[in-house]
C-alpha cells in the first residue's frame, strides 16, 4: 500500500482542501475527506500518548513500552502491526482494482510527522504552506465567527503548525514536494505539474477545473471537505490572498494579537514556510485602520459555529456552561 500512498501535509486553512480537490481530480488518484486515520494510534503511548482519556494513559504507556521489549523486532514489529491496520484501511479507501493512488489529507498529521515517517517512510508526502497571517485569519473567521480571543486560547494555531511543517521540510527524509499556496493559485499548472512528478503520474488539466471534474472514483470533487469556500468555485482564485488584511482592518486588537503570534515564530521557520519576517510584518503594518470585512449571513454553518464560540465562552462561567457538562456527563455514563 506505501507505494499507492500520497500524503498532504499543510495547517488548517492553508488551502489543503483546495490542493486535495485539485489533485482528486486526476483520473489514477482517489482523495477521499480527511480520515484522520493515523493521530490516534500515534497516541496510544509509545511514541506518543493523550494526557487525559477515558482510560489511564499513564499506566497504558508504561505497559505498552514493555510490551513493545518483548516482541522478538521490537519496534519494527510493532509498527508492522500497526502498518497492518492501516493498510486495510486504505487497501478499502482506494478500491479492490489496486489502480488507484490514494491521498490522505488531515490536517493534524502535520503534528505526528515523526510517527508518520516511520509508520511509511516511501510514501510521498506534498507540503502546502501559506502565509501564516492569511491562514490565522481564516481559522479565526472559519471556525470562531471572528472572535481571536476565543480562537487563540482554545488553539494556537500557527505556534504548533508553523515549526512542526518548517522542521518536516528542511530534514526531507521522505520523497517530498513543497508548494506554497500562493503559488499554487497564481500558477496552478506549474504546481501541479511538481506534484505528478513527485507521484510519478502525467499532469491531467482537469485537475486546475476540479469542481467540473468528477474524481476516479465516480463521485464530485465538490463533494469533499472545507464546507466554508472550496465548494463555491470550481477552480483556484486568487480572491483569499489579500482576504485576511480585510478581516483584520478597523480592529487594531486583530493586529496586535496577529504581531504577538508572529513574534513567537522563528526566522528559520518562517523562512521554510516561504515568508519573511520583514515582509510580515509590514504586511501588518499596511492593514487599514479602518473599514473591516462585511458581515457574513446567517447560514446553517455559520450558526453553527457561532453556537460553538458562544459555549466556549461560557463553559466554565455561566450556568448555561454547568448544563452542558452535566448533559455531558450524563451522556458519557449512558454511552459506557
Amino acid at each position: 500500500m506505501e507505494d499507492r500512498l500520497l500524503f498532504l501535509i499543510g495547517s488548517p486553512r492553508s488551502g489543503s482542501t483546495l490542493l486535495s480537490r485539485m489533485i482528486g481530480a486526476h483520473s489514477e488518484i482517489h482523495a477521499p475527506s480527511e480520515p484522520h486515520l493515523i493521530t490516534p494510534i500515534a497516541h496510544l503511548g509509545y511514541f506518543a500518548s493523550v494526557e487525559k482519556a477515558p482510560y489511564d494513559p499513564i499506566i497504558t504507556r508504561a505497559a505498552i513500552q514493555e510490551l513493545i521489549g518483548q516482541l522478538p523486532g521490537g519496534e519494527d514489529d510493532y509498527l508492522r502491526a500497526l502498518r497492518s491496520y492501516t493498510d486495510a484501511v486504505y487497501e478499502s479507501l482506494a478500491g479492490p482494482s489496486g489502480r488507484l493512488l490514494l491521498l490522505d489529507k488531515t490536517p493534524a498529521y502535520a503534528l505526528v510527522l515523526d510517527f508518520l515517517v516511520r509508520l511509511y517512510p516511501n510514501a510521498r508526502y506534498v507540503v502546502l504552506t501559506r502565509n501564516p497571517m492569511a491562514v490565522w485569519s481564516s481559522f479565526v473567521q472559519s471556525f470562531f465567527d471572528g472572535d481571536h480571543a476565543v480562537a487563540h486560547d482554545h488553539n494556537p494555531l500557527m505556534e504548533r503548525y508553523v515549526p512542526a511543517v518548517a522542521r518536516f521540510v528542511r530534514e526531507a527524509k521522505v520523497p517530498l514536494c513543497h508548494v506554497q499556496y500562493e503559488e499554487l493559485v497564481t500558477q496552478p499548472e506549474v504546481q501541479l505539474q511538481r506534484i505528478c512528478d513527485l507521484i510519478g503520474v502525467g499532469f491531467e488539466p482537469g485537475m486546475v477545473e476540479y469542481g467540473k471534474q468528477p474524481d476516479s472514483r465516480g463521485q464530485d470533487a465538490r463533494g469533499l471537505g472545507d464546507p466554508v469556500s472550496v465548494a463555491r468555485e470550481s477552480r483556484p482564485t486568487t480572491k483569499s490572498l489579500s482576504r485576511w488584511t480585510e478581516t483584520m482592518a478597523g480592529d487594531a486588537s486583530k493586529v496586535e494579537q496577529a504581531r504577538q503570534i508572529l513574534a513567537r515564530l522563528a526566522d528559520e521557520d518562517l523562512v521554510t514556510w516561504g515568508f519573511g519576517r520583514r515582509d510580515l510584518e509590514e504586511q501588518l503594518d499596511s492593514v487599514p485602520a479602518v473599514g473591516g470585512a462585511k458581515a457574513r449571513g446567517l447560514s446553517r454553518y455559520a450558526l453553527e459555529r457561532r453556537l460553538v464560540v458562544a459555549l466556549r465562552r461560557n463553559i466554565h462561567h455561566n450556568a448555561l456552561g454547568r448544563l452542558v457538562r452535566k448533559l455531558r456527563h450524563a451522556c458519557d455514563i449512558l454511552l459506557r
